[in-house]
Order: C-alpha cells, then structure tokens, then sequence
C-alpha cells in the first residue's frame, strides 16, 4: 500500500561535509556496492555481513533481493549511519510499507488519475476541453500520442516522464502545470523530491546522476538513499521508533510538535489541531493557531511575540526543544495537569491524495510501519 504524504516542503539545513569526508564516503559506498576500491578501515563494520542480514528478513517475493540489500547498506555507509539491526528495520519496514519492496511500484488506475488530474486544472484555468483533447493528441518523443502514453502508466515513475515531456514540449502543458511536475513524490520509500533535491544540494550524491535528482528517487538506490536521508538523517530522542515513523509520513519533528500543542492547548484552554505544524506554512503573512494560542499566554510565559515566532520557526529543526518558548510552554502545562505530559505525540493528520480510497491518517501509516518494525526485530539475526 502506498500512503501519500501531507502536502511536502524542503526540510533540510544540514551542512555540506568537507572534501576528506566526501571522498571516504564514496569510497565506502563504492566498496559496498562491489567495486574493486580498496576496503577502508572501518573496525566492526563489515558490509557483508550487513547485506546477510537484511537478505534474512526481506520477503521471498522482494525483486533481486540482494539488490535491494546492497543498495540500503551502501545508502547507510555513504551517510554514516550505523546499520545496527534497529536502523536497518525501520528501512526495510518502511520501505516494505511504501513499495512491498517493488524498485517502481504499480499504483492501480494511475492513467485515470492522471487524466483526472488534467481535466481538474483544466477547469481551474477555463481550458476548453476540445484544446486539452488536441494537446493529449500530440506525439511525444517516442512516436505515441501523449494521450497513449497516459492511459498505458503504471508507475509513477513512467507518468513523471511523460509530465517532463508534456510540460517541456506542449505548450498548454507549460500552462496546466507551470514548471512543477505533479508528481511529488516516488521512489521505493515514496520520499519527496523537493526534499530529494534541497538534500542533493547540501550533501554529496554518491552515485552518477542519470538525467536528473527526480530520476535518481524513481530509481531503486536513489529513492532509498534519499528515503534513509529523510527517515534517519536527524536526531530524535523519541521513546519509541513509532514516532519516527510517523515523522517521515508527516515531516522533521512533527511528533515532538505536535506533543507541543497539546501542551499548548493544556496550558491556553484552545483547541489546537495535532498536526505538527507550528507555522502557517501555506500562507507565511498569515499567524498560525499555534502562534495565536501561544500569544495568549505571553505574559504568563515572560515571553514576547517576536521571541514566540522565532521558536516556533525552529520547529522543524532539533533545538526548537532548547528554546524558552518550548521549555516554559511544558513547564506551565506539566503544572496545570498535575503531572509531566507527553513529549511525542501521533500527529493527527489525515492523509489525502487521489491515489488512496480510504479513510488513512499519519496515525495509521506509522503503526503500520512500526508493526513491520516489530516483526523485523524479532526475525532479524
């Protein structure tokens, strides 16, 4: 099953490593992936075995199995995380949630989705029909009509490529869809390529790009380096990995955040949605809940507005937990409710997307993927 995400933004601020440490990782990615590098030293860590051990735990029915175990430890060895039997669960429980292990999973109806998907911004733009028809009736670089093209998808992969090629060759495709490809996110851990992309720019791609960053997270080493990037990239002091599931669902810290407004409805009396979210990010000249809640409680927390509004802009960032506005928003909650609150919390976001046909929320992805986690652990040597 495929679960989309709510609607993705870049979110990384992570710094560019230097020179000696790019070359050491593309040398451990090269000596994982097979090639004749000579074997830095790495006390402990010893790639085969790794490869053994995620072989052991992934399905039978898992394509090219030892693929998909060279691919995870060389995406782990090139980001320096260490492939002990915790992280290398959480990658094969999500990535077995996102594709069941397919490299470029099918989504059934893709084609109708598509078109429907076209029709609706046609209208939003008062498009005539018979011109979005004449367009779709154009022939694409491979000799078939873009309309063809369309109903034969299966991937998301195939459909972000036929997007490219309408948008950069028909000119009402340059219209319908500006230069944003549709297609937000792909891959075999279903990871945003806006995030894919700000990433590639603040680290080193350890492997050769073909085409293009969107390509590498349709591909199967790309979307799962990109995908460990966004699941275990940053530290999280969660009491359980469920949050960090949920996290990659929903986006950095959004567990944590959305402990915080809980807190934040305890301590004000408003009612707050457990999203996450700590700003307005779909309107920033706009103040958020959170914030408007907050500002009520200014004066019991010896805090100003500004000061307020700077903490919550942190919120997808480590230290927003440091910071004055988080420490005396759950110092003042804690006291009123008599005991410590939580300080991980499901978001509690329902996930929408054309693809999915069911009533799903971030809740339900990450105890699904924390029950993959589970399992993992148990069989896993």
């Amino acid at each position: 099953m495929i679960a989309s995400q709510p609607p993705g933004r870049a979110r990384t601020s992570l710094r560019r490593r230097p020179w000696s440490a790019r070359l050491l990782t593309l040398a451990l990615v090269a000596l994982v992936a097979g090639c004749t590098t000579p074997k830095a030293e790495s006390p402990g860590y010893d790639p085969a075995r790794v490869q053994a051990r995620i072989i052991h735990v992934l399905p039978a029915s898992a394509d090219d199995r030892s693929g998909w175990a060279r691919d995870i430890t060389a995406a782990l060895a090139a980001q320096r995380i260490e492939p002990d039997r915790g992280n290398l669960c959480a990658v094969i429980a999500v990535a077995g949630q996102e594709s069941n292990f397919q490299s470029d999973p099918t989504v059934p109806g893709l084609g109708r989705i598509a078109r429907a998907e076209i029709d609706r911004r046609a209208a939003e733009h008062h498009i005539p029909q018979f011109l979005v028809r004449a367009a779709l009736a154009l022939h694409g670089p491979d000799g078939r009509s873009y309309a063809d093209r369309i109903d034969a998808v299966r991937s998301e992969r195939e459909l972000s490529r036929v997007y490219e090629d309408f948008i950069g060759m028909v000119p009402l495709g340059k219209r319908l869809f500006g230069d944003a490809n549709p297609i937000h996110t792909g891959g075999p851990m279903q990871v945003s390529v806006a995030f894919a992309e700000q990433y590639a720019k603040d680290h080193p791609y350890p492997y050769p790009i073909e085409g293009s960053i969107r390509h590498e997270v349709f591909s199967r080493r790309g979307g799962l380096y990109f995908g460990i990037a966004h699941l275990l990239g940053y530290p999280a002091d969660y009491p359980s990995p469920i949050y960090r599931f949920a996290d990659y669902n929903a986006g950095f810290y959004a567990s944590r955040n959305a402990a915080f407004q809980n807190a934040v409805t305890r301590a004000s009396g408003i009612p707050l949605d457990l999203d996450g979210d700590l700003v307005n990010y779909s309107s920033w000249s706009e103040v958020g809940k959170t914030e408007l809640a907050l500002r009520t409680l200014a004066t019991r927390l010896d805090l100003g507005e500004g000061e307020i509004h700077r903490a919550l802009a942190k919120g997808e960032q480590a230290d927003f937990a440091q910071t004055d506005t988080y420490t005396r928003v759950f110092a003042l909650a804690d006291r009123l409710n008599g005991r410590p609150l939580p300080r991980a919390m499901l978001p509690r976001i329902r996930l929408e997307s054309p693809k999915i046909t069911r009533r799903l929320t971030t809740a339900w992805f990450a105890q699904r993927v924390d029950s993959r986690y589970r399992s993992c652990m148990e069989r896993m040597r």
